[in-house]
């Protein structure tokens, strides 16, 4: 079994009522947030080693740990298999700090994108820009249609039904 089908078991059997689900997500929420914290305290670009070295030193279980990957995967300079990690895979975990910005932006995941420590790598005119970007991303833009009985937009002075919409 994968280390990231151990996370989705993990998940099911922490999950089984409403009151269980929600107190696995804030714990696990909590953990997220202090390994973040760590990422973007140290300025950590880089996370490389043994997934189970990385969940002990995280202080996290090996299946937590995995969540975290699942997590960040996005947001990698490289892609990463996540059905080929085991317990004893080297894992090289290159982050993109404005995808992974921007990731937590649509998430949303407020908890970790309003972090001080995000001053390490975005001054604050940067993230209302790649918040900016984000919103942008996301908004659909209408083309304006030319109605039959229009003035063609080729500038012939015709209506577009007789000109160029034939």
């Amino acid at each position: 079994m994968s280390l990231y089908e151990m996370w989705k078991n993990y998940i099911e059997e922490n999950c089984g009522t409403p009151e269980d689900q929600n107190d696995f997500w804030e714990k696990y929420c909590a953990e997220e947030k202090t390994l973040y914290q760590k990422i973007l305290g140290e300025k950590i670009t880089v996370i490389s080693g043994k997934v189970e070295d990385l969940a002990q030193e995280s202080e996290m279980i090996p299946p937590q740990y995995m969540g975290f990957i699942d997590g960040i995967s996005e947001s990698l300079i490289t892609p990463i298999d996540l059905e080929s990690i085991a317990l004893d895979s080297e894992v090289k975990l290159e982050i993109d700090f404005a995808k992974l910005y921007k990731n937590m932006l649509a998430v949303p995941a407020e908890w970790l994108y309003t972090l001080p420590e995000w001053d390490n790598f975005f001054s604050a005119e940067e993230r209302i820009e790649l918040e900016k970007e984000y919103k942008r991303s996301k908004t659909v833009v209408n083309e304006v249609k030319v109605g039959r009985n229009d003035p063609c937009p080729c500038g012939s002075g015709k209506k577009y039904k007789k000109c160029c919409g034939r």
